[in-house]
């Protein structure tokens, strides 16, 4: 096996802002939610979590798969934000946070959209639920199919809204799994939850988010709260050009609730970074060749290569390009042929595939039985 560690400084001098390697490199901060995470949305990266796998009762943030699923609805064109769905009357009599639709009235798309993130309606989501399923029982099961083809694992729906019930339970990590598929799926209706307020049937309302009234560039997403799960807030915030998603539940208050979502989120921004390490086509080594048409192959990254790091841990950052050498002859371009191994001290190492840049082709036997004896003779050539 042939490893050859490679100049930090030189891998410096590469910086681009791109995607992302996830590196599992959670960090110990105390935070009185029961559950917590906070991920780099670039990179997938965990900064801190806290019981972010357990079950828990996900109150109105669960609202954001209601959401997903109209989202889809409006990108693959099945749906239009102009398209108006009826008013039934469980929907009008829905307790709770309401946008206030009046019964046996129609309401468009985008309004119910609204009344959803910025005013958290629960009659808004029955009327959604009702409109493309059916019924709002229909919809649930449609929201817990569609989690699972997304990979939220765990996440089960029993109903549109959050409304309390046993078996409604969602992670704080597959939360933040959620909001980044919708930032990263949907821009064109990503900005829906930075709006501050929303007026309908004459009845203006505020946006809940408290992240939304700081000047920390934070643009989403939603809280929620029952007496289960306590005071939550699924939150996402960009600072030239990196994004964070924090999740928080199990909070006694709601000024608790922003206090600790907004505390999180600076403490992210401020103790860690995006480094980029390598474009596609970089040369990041070239490694030696058994019996071919050259000596040595050009090695790249087939995809931007880019980590998330504590501000301390970059400095102790170890980057290695290991493979067993020599590489026999042929070789196609864009082969994997050894892996890049980036090492730091407070996360788990990253690999990533590095392949060959071009072909190498085997000689003729004349030329295979030449550079045969030269190794035997001098042994591999220094690099």
């Amino acid at each position: 096996m042939w490893t050859q560690a490679l100049k930090i400084g030189q891998l410096f001098s590469w910086i681009i802002f791109c995607l992302a390697v996830a590196v599992p490199l959670a960090q110990a901060i105390d935070t009185p939610a029961r559950e917590a995470i906070l991920m780099d949305m670039n990179t997938g990266a965990i900064l801190m979590e806290k019981n972010a796998d357990e079950l828990m009762a996900p109150a109105s943030m669960s609202k954001l798969m209601t959401v997903t699923m109209v989202f889809e609805r409006l990108k693959d064109g099945s749906l239009k934000l102009e398209d108006t769905l009826p008013v039934s009357e469980k929907a009008w009599k829905k307790g709770g946070s309401k946008m206030f639709v009046r019964v046996d009235t129609r309401v468009a798309v985008g309004d119910l959209l609204r009344g959803i993130i910025v005013q958290s309606g629960n009659d808004a989501c029955i009327v959604v639920a009702e409109g493309l399923s059916g019924s709002e029982e229909a919809f649930a099961v449609a929201m817990t199919d569609r989690a699972r083809e997304l990979g939220l694992e765990q996440s089960t729906f029993k109903n549109a809204t959050g409304w309390p019930d046993p078996e409604h339970r969602m992670t704080a990590r597959e939360l933040a799994q959620l909001a980044r598929y919708i930032i990263e799926t949907f821009p064109e209706y990503y900005s829906i939850f930075n709006e501050r307020e929303f007026t309908y049937s004459d009845i203006k309302q505020g946006n809940r988010n408290p992240l939304l009234y700081k000047k920390n560039g934070s643009d989403g997403l939603k809280t929620g709260h029952t007496e289960e799960s306590g005071y939550g807030l699924v939150g996402s915030a960009e600072r030239n050009g990196r994004r964070l998603i924090v999740v928080v539940n199990g909070l006694t208050s709601v000024k608790e609730r922003g206090r600790e979502a907004e505390r999180l989120l600076e403490w992210g921004f401020r103790e860690f970074g995006n480094y980029a390490l390598f474009n596609p086509g970089d040369v990041v080594d070239n490694a030696r060749v058994w019996l071919g048409s050259e000596d040595t192959v050009p090695l790249t990254v087939e995809e931007d290569v880019v980590i998330t790091l504590s501000r301390q841990a970059r400095k102790s950052m170890i980057v290695k390009v290991v493979y067993d050498a020599p590489i026999p002859a042929p070789i196609l371009k864009g082969t994997p042929v050894a892996q890049l191994v980036v090492e730091t001290p407070d996360a788990a190492a990253v690999t990533v595939p590095l392949v060959a840049t071009k072909d190498i082709a085997r000689p003729g036997m004349v030329g295979r039985l030449t550079s045969a004896v030269e190794y035997l003779i001098f042994g591999p050539s220094s690099q």
